[in-house]
């Protein structure tokens, strides 16, 4: 297990569009900073445009790890992401550098900071029933077995169902019982200085429709053709369920046009960013600095007092 010596580890969090990543830059420059990712779609290496990672020249004002380090083809979960993180975590104090987590991740973030629940592999056969069960059928037999779980779980929510029921069934555990038990977590190892942004909803609302717009403007169409042209990417790998993507897709395939891909994907970038905005407003501990500045300079400067103290 690492040694995480350095006094802090900053944090900037917050919905997509929020303007973390101009934050995590301008600190990583006055800080002498490292800025490691925490955002599971730009973690891919196919997806520079449509995800919003930093660009080249931005890359090139300060080390950036872990964005576009994971092949399209490959499935990155939490708990891989969060292994990478901690081995760029050491790596950046041992080297007497802060280290700057920026993303928009809670569950990555989550998995870092408190750990992951350490259930055991599910019995193949188990798994193969319970995934094979009509979702209604799971939940009934989740009752049973878990009645906590099917008390909050969604009675159609298909994958969530399937998870609660195979854990128990397999370990004879309850999946709850297993996520009071987490490892790995470096909270207790870090002064961590985290700063969640959520600045007005229009603004960030109007700064998602901009963004967008310009993506599709710049390479983000020929960016997914390429994507699409690769025969190795199985038909359920989590880049081709980037927001974006199945949109341009069909525009490709000439079942939508171009503007309606583009307010398609609208669409999905706005819900997508309103159910962080709620994520982030609730979820995060309240030792957690909130601010709805948007001007990056105020932002960076308060982070640098808390840094001090």
């Amino acid at each position: 297990m690492p040694t995480f010596s350095h006094p802090a580890l900053a944090l900037i969090a917050g919905p997509t569009a929020s303007g973390k990543s101009a934050v995590a830059i301008e600190l990583a420059e006055r800080a002498g900073g490292v800025v490691i990712n925490a955002d599971s779609a730009q973690v891919y290496a196919d997806l520079r445009l449509l995800s919003a990672r930093p660009s080249e020249a931005e890359e090139a004002r300060v080390p950036h790890r872990l964005f576009g380090y994971i092949d399209g083809a490959e499935s990155c979960s939490a708990a891989r992401w969060a292994a990478d993180a901690r081995e760029q975590i050491a790596a950046a104090q041992a080297a007497g550098r802060l280290p700057v987590l920026v993303g928009g991740t809670g569950l990555y973030l989550r998995t870092l900071i408190d750990g992951i629940a350490p259930v055991p592999e599910i019995d193949p056969a188990i798994r193969a029933a319970v995934r094979a069960m009509p979702v209604a059928e799971a939940h009934r037999a989740l009752r049973e077995a878990d009645p906590a779980a099917a008390a909050r779980l969604a009675p159609a929510d298909t994958t969530r169902v399937a998870r609660a029921l195979e854990v128990v069934r397999s370990t004879g555990r309850t999946l709850a019982a297993w996520h009071g038990e987490r490892i790995g977590g470096i909270g207790g190892s870090v002064r961590l200085v985290a700063t969640v942004l959520l600045p007005e909803r229009d603004w960030l609302l109007a700064r998602c429709d901009a963004r967008l717009a310009a993506m599709f403007d710049a390479g983000a169409v020929e960016e997914v053709a390429r994507l699409l042209a690769r025969d190795d990417i199985p038909l359920a790998a989590p880049i081709r369920r980037a927001i974006g993507v199945p949109e341009i897709a069909a525009m490709l395939a000439g079942t939508i046009s171009r503007d309606a891909a583009l307010a398609a994907a609208r669409i999905a970038t706005r819900q997508y960013a309103k159910r962080q905005y709620t994520w982030f407003r609730n979820q995060p501990p309240a030792a957690w600095a909130r601010t709805s500045a948007s001007e990056k300079n105020v932002i960076v400067n308060e982070i640098e007092i808390r840094l001090r103290n």
